[in-house]
């Protein structure tokens, strides 16, 4: 496979190896592209780009591969993404000149932060989903609003969006910056712009090293502050923020979540269900950032 530059500097600044591969395809079953899996620890070779600091992998799957990947990916997670569609609406919804017409969510899942939307007042709500089974999973009035398939920028005509919206979805594309300028175009001027992604450099991430829940063989490149306001202002945004943001989970995802032995995390897990504080609602500061601009 031929090798690609940093998704954000281009090849200039050069890059430094972080992590070998280690990937084993045996290892792979329907959940290996699916949001909020159990992790699998998996990753594909890394590098550390000199000029912004981002992981990326430099010889990404070919774009066929990861559609096909994506579409047949099955979904079970969707308390989780309510979950989560709440956390990303309570942090982004109240900011200051935000419209209200016309808004798309990259990488949307079930739909669940469209109904967020809608119930902030959004008129125009769509999304676009590369897998067959999250909108399967979604309500059909949800559905019905959900394109299958992966983002190509014309789901909307230019200029007639206020929000766009890409939730934790940048670490999966193989091309990121121009994913962000095609969404440009949709935004009508002082149009927003929103990314959630996790943050390589955040404290539990470095604690965790590899064995944290990021390095996974979706994400074709991990981004820190620096490195995803740079690929916003690349893109052409302007007044970005980088901001970090808590997640609120269910404990027992929480623990589905944790580098830890299925022998200890099994009857960690059947405890918390025998308790009943498996759907406790808690909330960490897991390494998540929220980065959003405006188109001039």
């Amino acid at each position: 496979m031929k090798e690609r530059p940093c998704p954000v500097c281009g090849p200039g600044p050069g890059s430094v190896l972080h992590a070998e591969s280690n990937l084993d395809p045996a290892r792979l079953d329907g959940y290996a592209y699916s949001s909020r899996k159990a992790p699998e620890l998996m990753r594909h070779r890394l590098l550390r780009c000199l000029g912004c600091g981002i992981l990326f992998a430099p010889q990404p799957p070919p774009k066929r591969a990861l559609a096909l990947a994506y579409d047949a990916a099955l979904f079970d997670s969707g308390a989780e993404a309510a979950c989560a569609a709440r956390t990303y609406g309570q942090a982004l919804l109240g900011s200051k000149g935000l419209g209200r017409r016309g808004a798309l969510d990259i990488g949307t899942g079930d739909g669940a932060f469209l109904q967020v939307l809608l119930d902030g007042g959004f008129s125009g709500v769509r999304g676009v989903e590369p897998s067959r089974a999250p909108i399967a999973a979604a309500p059909p009035a949800l559905a019905r609003r959900i394109r299958h398939g992966m983002f190509n920028g014309r789901e909307a005509p230019p200029g007639s969006l206020d929000l766009v919206t890409c939730f934790q979805t940048l670490e999966h594309v193989d091309e990121p910056l121009p994913l962000l300028k095609k969404a440009s175009k949709l935004l009508r001027q002082g149009g927003c712009f929103a990314a959630v992604c996790h943050d390589h450099r955040a404290l539990v991430n470095r604690a965790l090293g590899l064995r944290s829940p990021i390095y996974d063989l979706e994400h074709l490149q991990l981004f820190d502050h620096a490195g995803l306001g740079r690929l916003l202002e690349n893109a052409g945004f302007e007044r970005v923020t980088v901001q970090a943001i808590s997640n609120r989970y269910p404990l027992g995802y929480w623990l589905r979540l944790l580098p830890l032995p299925g022998a200890l995390k099994r009857p960690l897990a059947w405890a918390l269900a025998a308790s009943g504080l498996e759907k406790r609602l808690i909330s960490l500061p897991v390494g998540n950032q929220l980065a959003v601009g405006w188109k001039a």
